[in-house]
This record gives structure tokens, sequence and C-alpha cells, in this order.
């Protein structure tokens, strides 16, 4: 009799919890079919992209939409690479993507570190001033220091564009910072014991510690550098030390333009981005979520 009783009072339960089973898979159902449509959306000027690269000239407009190439020319791909000298872009774009995140990632980690980690007169003061460049549009000063580097005659080199990178950035400082603080003090302490110095807890004990953060900073960095077109736009004259970003400007004639070279250059130029982002993806996670921890 007692155990019917249980197993009556129980079969609610059962119900109740079989009920939110069932709504739980049904959430996560429609929020998969979300993400899948929203992936798929996102996903349709990529598949444009590689689908007009195989395409015969003068096929990338017509109507209905070739999705599926037909016939496949693979010679695309070759043709425009040797369409603009692609290898001098390609190695002016890793020298210039090279020495900046280079340079913006050791800054900014030295700075975020100074900001976080040591006590100086007017350390928030300046920390307030420093993200309050964040505001400031690039447009405003564009010109300025344009002036500044033409003065001192460093137009059409790559000065202008690398040296700025060593003197970090408002917001990869901001991430560094952020990041620096969740790690305890005591780990500094305990290093200094051990004679370590300012610098030696920075390369010894947090830099090691902060790789999630780094390589957020870093991806950033190249993202950025890698696809950057106004800089080099400015700054740089001579088609010899033109970037990829450049270089692809010049597919598009004054009476016409080979779109399936374009794309073609555009796939071939997007292949390190992606690569780098897959390789380089746990670090960026990381960062993103410990960065806003503390603060």
């Amino acid at each position: 009799m007692a155990t019917g009783v249980r197993t009556a009072s129980n079969a609610p339960k059962l119900k109740a919890t079989s009920s939110i089973s069932f709504m739980t898979k049904l959430q996560r159902t429609l929020v998969y079919i979300t993400l899948f449509a929203g992936a798929a959306v996102l996903m349709v000027p990529f598949v444009w992209m590689v689908s007009t690269s195989l395409k015969r000239q003068g096929a990338a407009f017509v109507l209905p939409p070739e999705w599926i190439p037909n016939p496949v020319v693979w010679s695309n791909y070759p043709m425009a690479w040797n369409y603009v000298p692609f290898t001098t872009f390609t190695k002016n774009t890793v020298m210039y993507t090279a020495w900046t995140v280079l340079g913006a990632t050791l800054t900014s980690a030295m700075v975020g570190y100074s900001f976080a980690r040591l006590r100086w007169a007017g350390r928030d003061t300046l920390f307030l001033i420093v993200i309050a460049t964040m505001m400031l549009p690039t447009h405003v000063t564009m010109i300025p220091v344009f002036a500044i580097w033409r003065a001192l005659g460093q137009n059409n080199t790559f000065v202008p564009l690398i040296v700025p990178a060593f003197f970090g950035g408002a917001f990869n400082i901001f991430l560094m910072r952020q990041f620096f603080m969740t790690l305890p003090l005591d780990l500094d302490d305990a290093a200094k014991i051990d004679g370590c110095g300012v610098f030696g807890v920075f390369w010894r004990i947090v830099g090691p510690l902060s790789k999630p953060v780094i390589g957020t900073v870093a991806i950033f960095q190249f993202l950025y550098r890698w696809n950057d077109f106004m800089g080099p736009l400015i700054y740089l004259n001579d088609q010899k030390r033109y970037t990829l970003a450049l270089g692809l400007q010049l597919f598009r004639g004054q009476y016409e333009t080979r779109w399936e070279l374009l794309m073609a250059a555009s796939v071939i130029v997007m292949i390190p981005v992606l690569f780098i982002y897959f390789l380089a993806q746990r670090y960026f996670v990381q960062g993103i979520v410990f960065t806003g921890v503390k603060g």
C-alpha cells in the first residue's frame, strides 16, 4: 500500500520533469534553427564570391544567377595572381601586418600592465584620458597626422603606418588592463621575493598567464591591418609599395571590371584571415570572456 502511494505521488513530478525536458529540447531546437538560418544568410556573400571566382568572363551577373558555375574555370586563380604584382603586394602586406601586430601587442601589454599592477600618481586619471580617446573619431585626426608625417618627409613609406602601432591603442590597453586585474597580486609579491623586478614579473609571470588576451589583441590587430585600406591609401603612392587591399582596386578598370578575377583575388586574400582566426579561436574566446570577469 505504501509503495502504491509513493508511486502515485511521484507521477505528477515525473510528468512535470518530462514537460520541462520537452520544453528545454524545444527551446534548444528553436535556437539552433535560428542560428542556422542566421549563419546561412551571412554565408550568402561568401558563397557568391567563391562561385563568381570560378565563373567564365561576363557570367557574374547573369539572370537567373548561376550559383554553381558551368563550366568551372579554375584558371581564374593563377590568372588573378598574375594580373597584378600579387607577390609584391603579399610581401608588403605581411611585413606591414607583422610589424604592427608585434608593436601593438607588446606596447599595449606593457601599458595595460602598468595601469593594472603598478601604483603611481595619476594612474587612474591618465587611464580615463586614454579611454576617452576612443570617443575621438579617426577622421578628425587624419589630416593633422598626415600633415605631421609629410613635414617629416615620411610620405610613400611604411613608417607612418608602422610607428603608431608601437604606441599601443586605447581599446587594446583596456582589454589588457581588464585581464591583468583578474590575476592575483600575490603572484607579483611571490615573484618579487624570488628576486624579480617589475619587468621580470611582467615577462616571467604575468605574460605567460595572459596568452588569451594577448592572442585576442593579436587577432584584432591582424584582421585590421591585413584588411587596412585607408592607411595605405593615404600614405603609399608607389605601386611597388601597395598592400593587398590596395592591389584589389587594380582589378577595377575605367571601362571594365574583371569580376571573376577580382573575386578570385579576394578569396586568396581571405584565406590567411580565415586560417589565423580558426587557428587562434580558442584564445580569442577566452580573452573576451576573461576580460569582463573583474574591472
